[in-house]
């Protein structure tokens, strides 16, 4: 008899087992599929690229033009990415380590610049810093007709850098609050030097999460297209809008599938750098540091938080605002007015990608989380490809998707938040993920004891304790979309404007002042998308 009850409760035990294991099972297959579908449309750009015969793929990889674009990137990405921890290292020190005054306010203002579209940013430098910009004008009464311009590389640069450095300043600060501050006092007890200390002992435990911000900014800087642009430099991203506009795919593919192979090449290195980051951290649980007393370098700190609050906030929101109530040629009329269904258009297509990506993130974000087996962080890692793709290659890449296969998707709305989908969903899954992780597996272990089916486990126990991290992730991506260009501006039906395509119409026909509104609420509806963020780090 003791035998026969040891059998049922194995066999019971393993069809708990094999009932367990098939969600799991569905799940990954969901998971596989969507990171699939998402995938799908890079393949093109070296399918595209395959195409061309050898020798003009040799001709156009070899060319001067190419040659010249390729070092015009590298020397804009290697510039931003040094100038932004130049300036993102020492404000986290400064807002972490120090009896800085106000650091709360220099924290917040230090984050800030992240919710000014770099674009707008660069429109508000050349406004203010153009050959007939608000500078050149002050200066003209006083017999100076001329100032060092802001186009090329220096001006690509400095925009850049102002609203991508808070990516160094972020990571570096949280790992600057989970360091442990027994261990740089144990290093003064040894006779170091407070610079010695930080030199042998913090900064090795903080070089990660510098390291992790300034790739960040690297990926960031390879991808953007509207401040090259503006600032009239070719890099990829403008040279292949260019090209897409001449139709000459040939030459634009070829540049897309460099560009996609050094972007993969930075998020290989983020991955890696992901990979061991856990061993460099030390447990948030740790003392602190006692506070650097700055003394007689309290002033220039103050004037250094305030020089770079005032490049990368006041002076572009005030900008804003001058284009918003300075009347006459160049700054109102000339046939631009703006219409209340672009902000609607702006709205619906954010809402969509937002649905779309929290859908979308559920699987994807559970599976990694609570799945056991070797594949279970493939369709996460998957995701990520699409958000360091830029958004001037995808939008190529969907043109030709829909041009060759689906032509009635041809510049409609449907293909256009897809791309947003593509480029974005990683937002909802980290958050997603970061919420089941909290919620501890046994929760789910007793609803399934009481009879519960897994989707009803789900839905009944993990929804409602994760829906707080769904919802941050939906505002993320909402956000975000509102603000990408390229993709935008190349895969939008013809005549459907929306925020950033209508900014765009405005500031190359040279009418500043009708970009001034929607700019302002484009920088306004940003600013939650920082609240996300500062929410969930300790200003203290």
């Amino acid at each position: 008899m003791g035998t026969k009850d040891r059998y049922e409760r194995l066999r019971e035990q393993a069809t708990t087992s094999e009932r367990d294991s098939s969600p799991h099972t569905l799940l990954a297959v969901v998971s596989l599929a969507i990171s699939l579908l998402l995938l799908a449309p890079l393949v093109w750009i070296f399918l595209r690229a395959g195409e061309i015969e050898f020798a003009r793929a040799v001709e156009l990889l070899t060319s001067d033009t190419t040659v010249s674009v390729t070092l015009n990137t590298l020397a804009l990405v290697t510039g931003v990415t040094f100038a932004s921890i130049l300036i993102g290292v020492p404000l986290a020190i400064l807002t972490a380590q120090t009896d800085l005054p106000f650091k709360r306010f220099w924290t917040i203002t230090s984050a800030l610049p992240l919710v000014v579209p770099s674009y707008i940013g660069a429109f508000a430098f050349v406004s203010a810093f153009g050959p007939r910009g608000v500078l050149a004008d002050l200066l003209s009464p006083l017999g100076i007709e001329q100032i060092p311009t802001i186009y090329g590389l220096h001006g690509a640069i400095l925009v850049l850098t102002l609203f991508t450095y808070p990516y160094v300043f972020l990571t570096t600060r949280a790992s600057l609050l989970s360091f442990d501050g027994t261990v740089v006092e144990a290093a003064r007890t040894l006779n170091h030097t407070r610079w010695e200390a930080f030199r042998r002992v913090t900064l090795p435990q903080i070089a990660p999460g510098i390291a992790a911000g300034a790739l960040l900014v690297a990926l960031y800087a390879l991808s953007d297209f509207g401040t090259p642009a503006i600032m009239q430099y070719d890099v990829f991203t403008r040279m292949i809008y260019n090209e897409f506009g001449a139709r000459r795919l040939d030459y634009a593919s070829v540049l897309s599938m460099l560009l996609l192979v050094m972007a993969l090449g930075i998020l290989a290195v983020e991955s890696r750098l992901s990979a061991g980051r856990d061993g460099a951290y030390v447990s948030s649980g740790s003392r602190r540091p006692g506070l650097i007393r700055l003394g007689y370098w309290k002033g220039p700190a103050l004037l250094f938080c305030g020089a770079i609050a005032s490049l990368c906030l006041v002076l572009p929101i005030g900008i804003l605002l001058q284009w918003l109530l300075r009347s006459g040629t160049g700054y109102s009329g000339g046939g631009f007015a703006f219409e209340a269904s672009y902000a609607w258009n702006s709205v619906g297509l954010a809402a969509a990608a937002a649905a779309i990506c929290v859908v979308a993130a559920l699987p994807i974000a559970y599976l990694a989380a609570r799945g056991t087996s070797g594949i279970s962080s493939l369709p996460e890692r998957a995701t990520y490809v699409g958000y360091a793709v830029p958004g001037v290659v995808l939008g190529l890449a969907l043109v030709y998707l829909g041009l060759r296969y689906v032509p009635f998707l041809y510049q409609s709305v449907i293909l256009l938040v897809f791309a947003y989908v593509i480029r974005f969903l990683p937002q909802a899954v980290g958050t997603t993920e970061s919420s089941i992780l909290q919620v501890d597996p046994q929760y789910i272990e007793a609803a399934r004891s009481l009879g519960y089916h897994p989707l009803s486990a789900f839905r009944k126990v993990v929804l409602p304790l994760v829906a707080p991290g769904i919802a941050a992730g939906a505002a993320l991506v909402f956000l975000t979309t509102m603000k990408e260009l390229p993709a935008t501006l190349m895969l939008r039906p013809t005549g459907f404007e929306t925020f950033v395509t209508y900014i765009w119409l405005v500031q190359g026909a040279g009418y500043y002042g009708q970009a001034a509104v929607p700019a302002l609420v484009l920088v306004g509806l940003s600013g939650l998308s920082m609240l996300v963020i500062l929410r969930r780090e300790d200003t203290s």
